[in-house]
């Protein structure tokens, strides 16, 4: 016979903080996805920004490279405007009067020919410069040696003995030069002097 004192086991009642709620696991789910997108908005930032860089980048190497990609090429193309140069230099005036008709000719065909060189240089972007009579400069200029020359202020350029060139802001090649020495110094900017005007007002006026 069944126990008639046995009674039905009752479950206990379900404890609420063991288990949460729809409404928590949505706020747990929405927080998650909230760090998730921030953490890929932070990425997608971050690659945006490296693209960019990378464009700045290689648009610059590519304007360095139309810009100088020649350097080499120029220099050694140097060496025949300098030939050039020479070959006219050594011919002076009274010898070019005294030439006769094909010389003149040949005298006229190699200036043409320098002048259409340095024009080519120009639009590639090297220019020719001589800096006779200007300041020393050494970013620019290769002191070769002195000059007793008075007539010029003291460390300015006198004789050019080779010209220099530039590649666009680039230095390609310093021009050679001669220093100006024991001429006047050069004059230094002038300064406000505020003690002339300083004693004018502080002149005793006159008495009645």
């Amino acid at each position: 016979m069944s126990d008639t004192n046995a009674r039905p086991s009752i479950a206990p009642d379900a404890d609420p903080a063991a288990e949460p709620t729809e409404e928590a696991k949505i706020a747990a789910l929405v927080e998650t996805l909230s760090k998730e997108n921030a953490d890929y908005k932070d990425r997608l930032l971050r690659t945006l920004a490296e693209m960019e860089n990378l464009r700045r980048r290689t648009e610059r190497e590519i304007a360095d490279s139309r810009a100088y990609g020649i350097q080499a090429f120029a220099r050694d193309i140097l060496a025949v405007a300098d030939n050039m140069d020479r070959a006219l230099g050594a011919l002076d005036k009274e010898l070019r009067e005294k030439a006769d008709a094909g010389t003149k000719a040949l005298l006229d065909g190699v200036e043409l020919t320098e002048r259409e060189l340095l024009k080519v240089l120009e639009k590639h972007g090297v220019k020719k410069f001589e800096p006779l009579g200007e300041k020393f400069d050494p970013n620019l200029h290769q002191a070769m040696y002195e000059v007793p020359d008075p007539s010029r202020p003291a460390g300015t350029i006198a004789q050019v003995v080779q010209p220099g060139y530039m590649i666009g802001e680039r230095m390609l090649r310093p021009a050679l030069v001669g220093i100006a020495k024991g001429g006047p110094k050069l004059a230094p900017e002038p300064l406000a002097n505020n003690d002339n005007a300083g004693a004018a007002s502080q002149e005793p006026q006159g008495t009645n």
